[in-house]
Order: structure tokens, then sequence, then C-alpha cells
């Protein structure tokens, strides 16, 4: 079958107001059209992607799936759009993907005196897929911390960045100056197989609330500083590396410049 982006970004919006009201009003649609249209994308899907009740509408396993599909989906669509009409204006345009506390812009201000002409976008990647924007078309480039997926990518690698024990405020641990793996053995860590959060304010918000504990890149927990957790060094666990990262078979002139002002600056960085 072939996939509807209009009723795609119908399911979208109910899943992330869990409410066919709000969502009807952010599409300027009325709450019947878009319920109906929602429930003939099911049947077309074959499958139940929403629980509805009376006061809340929730996401089944397919639905929560789809969600996470439509990410990607959506963003590929409108960064293909994007190419035809910078191509159809004669825009020149390079777009770099950044992992979550990963600062690119000393690299994008060198590449810019050098490259005036050329436009340029960040996105942001999501921890558990950091070569999905690489991969599906939406950046060149990308600024990553491993692990991810490196095949048929081409790797520099620039650094290494310790990570930190993130816990709450009032932790028993929190008042020492470092820690070790073994004062954590027998803490519940979080982003485990079993409890994976779909983002680093979810991952934070559980922590302080007692839910457990995390190791994280050190630049994502300064990015993310509250006054109710901590972060502290871990003596024995080994920094993460983080890499320039191009698909492998790209050899455009003005990626090839961008790599090489980048590996330079953020190595110095």
């Amino acid at each position: 079958m072939d996939l509807d982006l209009r009723k795609l970004r119908y399911f979208v919006a109910v899943a992330e107001h869990r409410n066919f009201g709000r969502a009807a009003e952010q599409l300027y649609i009325t709450q019947p059209v878009l319920s109906r249209q929602v429930r003939a994308f099911e049947q077309e899907l074959e499958c139940t992607l929403l629980v509805r009740t009376t006061r809340s509408v929730e996401l089944t396993a397919a639905g929560k799936q789809l969600y996470e599909e439509a990410q990607g989906i959506l963003a590929s669509v409108a960064a293909a759009v994007r190419r035809v009409n910078d191509v159809g204006r004669s825009v020149q345009r390079l777009v770099v993907a950044f992992s979550p506390g990963l600062h690119v812009s000393d690299a994008i201000r060198a590449f810019t005196r050098r490259h005036p002409q050329v436009r340029t976008d960040v996105v942001p990647t999501r921890w558990w897929e950091q070569d999905a924007p690489l991969r599906d078309g939406r950046a060149q480039v990308g600024y990553l911390r491993r692990p991810f997926d490196d095949s048929g990518l081409h790797t520099i690698p620039i650094g290494h960045e310790p990570r930190v024990a993130c816990l709450p405020a009032a932790h028993p641990l929190a008042c020492r100056g470092e820690l070790t793996s073994a004062d954590l053995a027998d803490e519940r860590m979080l982003d485990t197989p079993t409890r994976r959060t779909s983002s680093l304010e979810e991952k934070f918000e559980l922590i302080a609330s007692g839910h457990g504990v995390a190791l994280v890149p050190l630049s994502v927990a300064r990015s993310y500083s509250r006054p109710d957790l901590v972060h502290l060094p871990v003596a024995d666990v080994p920094g993460i590396e983080t890499c320039l990262v191009a698909l492998a078979d790209r050899r455009e002139k003005l990626l090839r410049d961008f790599l090489e002002v980048a590996t330079t600056t953020l190595r110095n960085a």
C-alpha cells in the first residue's frame, strides 16, 4: 500500500496532543473529519493505532512504533522538498546533525567565513539513532558521539568526552566528590533495554523523581543543569569518542571543505 502522508500527519498530531480536539485545532480541520481520517488510516494499515476513551487517547504498541517511525519519515520528506527547492533557487546548503550536548557552532562559523554564500542549518539527533539524519538525507554531515552504526559511514575521530553519574540532589551519594562503578552497582540504571527513555528531558525528570540514575556525557549534564540534580565523575568508566561523520560515498567539495575546517576547529576546541 502507499503511505498517505496527510493521514500520517493527522495521526502524529493526535499522538502528540493525545486529544482529538486540540489536534484538530492545530490542523485547522474539524474534530469529526480528523477522527474519520485517523480511523481510515487504521483500516488502511490493518491495525489499531489509538485506544480512545471518553477522557483520553492512548497509543497502542503499533501506534508507538508508527509515531517513532513517523518522525524520520516526515523529516525526510521535508528535507527532500527543501533540497528540491534549493536546486530550483540555486541555493547551496549544508546541514549538520549533532548529538545532544555537542557544540558544532565554532566549526560552522569557521566554515561560513570560508564559504559565506553557503547556508548552514543544524538538526539534533536522537541518542538511539544518531546516524539516522545522515542516512535519510536530512543532513550531510554529523558531529556525533559513539556508539552508532558506522556501516557505510566515513568517520573522523575528534576526541573523547568523560561520562558522569547523574543523581538526584538528595541521593546518599550526591555529597561525594567522585564515584566508582562499584558505587553504582546496586543502583537502578536508566536507559537499559528495559527502560529506554525517549528524550533527555524525560531521563532527567525520572532521575530527579528518584526513579534511577544514569551515566551521561559531561556536556549533556552541563547543558541540562538543574538544582535538583548533581553529576559526579566516575573514576573507572571510560569516556566516549566524538566523531565527525558523513556517508562514505559522498564526495561533494563543500562537504570535504567542511570536514577539513571542522576537524581542525573541533580538535582545537
